[in-house]
């Protein structure tokens, strides 16, 4: 069997599942997400003017004047908690093929940019400190939905849902549970039988809403059940 055989028998056999649904592209948060990103909220002067905006965690204290991509900024308190009455919300931005994370403080119809950074950075050093493992070997690309590859062993002709095992078939329930909480997914699974020496051989592609992979719990939950599929 050659190459363009193969590919075109896995095309016809991979199973696909979708939860149904556009990425979601905002979401609101809670103040300590921020630490969880590893960011501080910092009520001080951009440009000259009062405002919000986020610095890396514990890098600044009351008092520092310091300039960012030629922005000067001055801190005047590191904050604890929201503002009040204001809440936290976050989407994704599409620019030149790459996505940005756009955190806004609100309230009412008025909203402030706190910050804008490229999300492929901010979700693997998010992952990182939160020793995510799995979620950062899998991770292969970020738009409004991330993508998660996992593959092992030697390609073949996928097996029929039937025939699949215990272990692929609960990959697929857990994975769809997540999909639920976060309104999105879609599960791509070539599962190819197992090797001569019993392992598992297989290649899954899962996209999940960028968004909601920065919710610890979704990105937690997703971390685990990468895990189990081995």
């Amino acid at each position: 069997m050659d190459l363009r055989e193969l590919r075109e028998i896995q095309a016809l056999n991979t199973l696909v599942f979708e939860t149904l649904g556009q990425p979601e592209k905002e979401r609101e948060f809670k103040f300590k997400s921020l630490k969880r990103w590893g960011l501080d909220l910092i009520l001080g002067k951009k440009e000259g003017k009062e405002s919000y905006f986020v610095s890396e965690y514990g890098k600044r204290q009351k008092g520092d004047i310091y300039e960012e991509n030629g922005i000067k900024y001055e801190v005047s308190e590191v904050l604890e908690e929201l503002p009040k009455n204001k809440k936290l919300f976050a989407h994704i931005e599409m620019e030149s093929g790459r996505a940005y994370l756009v955190g806004e403080l609100r309230e009412g119809e008025n909203n402030i940019e706190i910050l804008r950074l490229p999300a492929a950075s901010l979700l693997l050093a998010y992952f990182k400190k939160h020793k995510l493992h799995h979620l950062i070997e899998a991770l292969r690309n970020v738009g409004t939905a991330t993508e998660l590859v996992k593959q092992r062993g030697q390609e073949g002709k996928p097996y029929p849902f039937e025939r699949l095992p215990n272990i692929a078939r609960r990959f697929l329930r857990e994975a769809k549970k997540v999909e639920k909480e976060a309104g999105f997914g879609r599960v791509a699974l070539a599962y190819f039988g197992e090797n001569k020496d019993g392992d598992p051989r297989f290649r899954v592609s899962w996209l999940l809403p960028t968004i909601a992979l920065f919710e610890i719990d979704i990105a937690e939950k997703a971390d685990k059940i990468l895990a189990a599929f081995k």
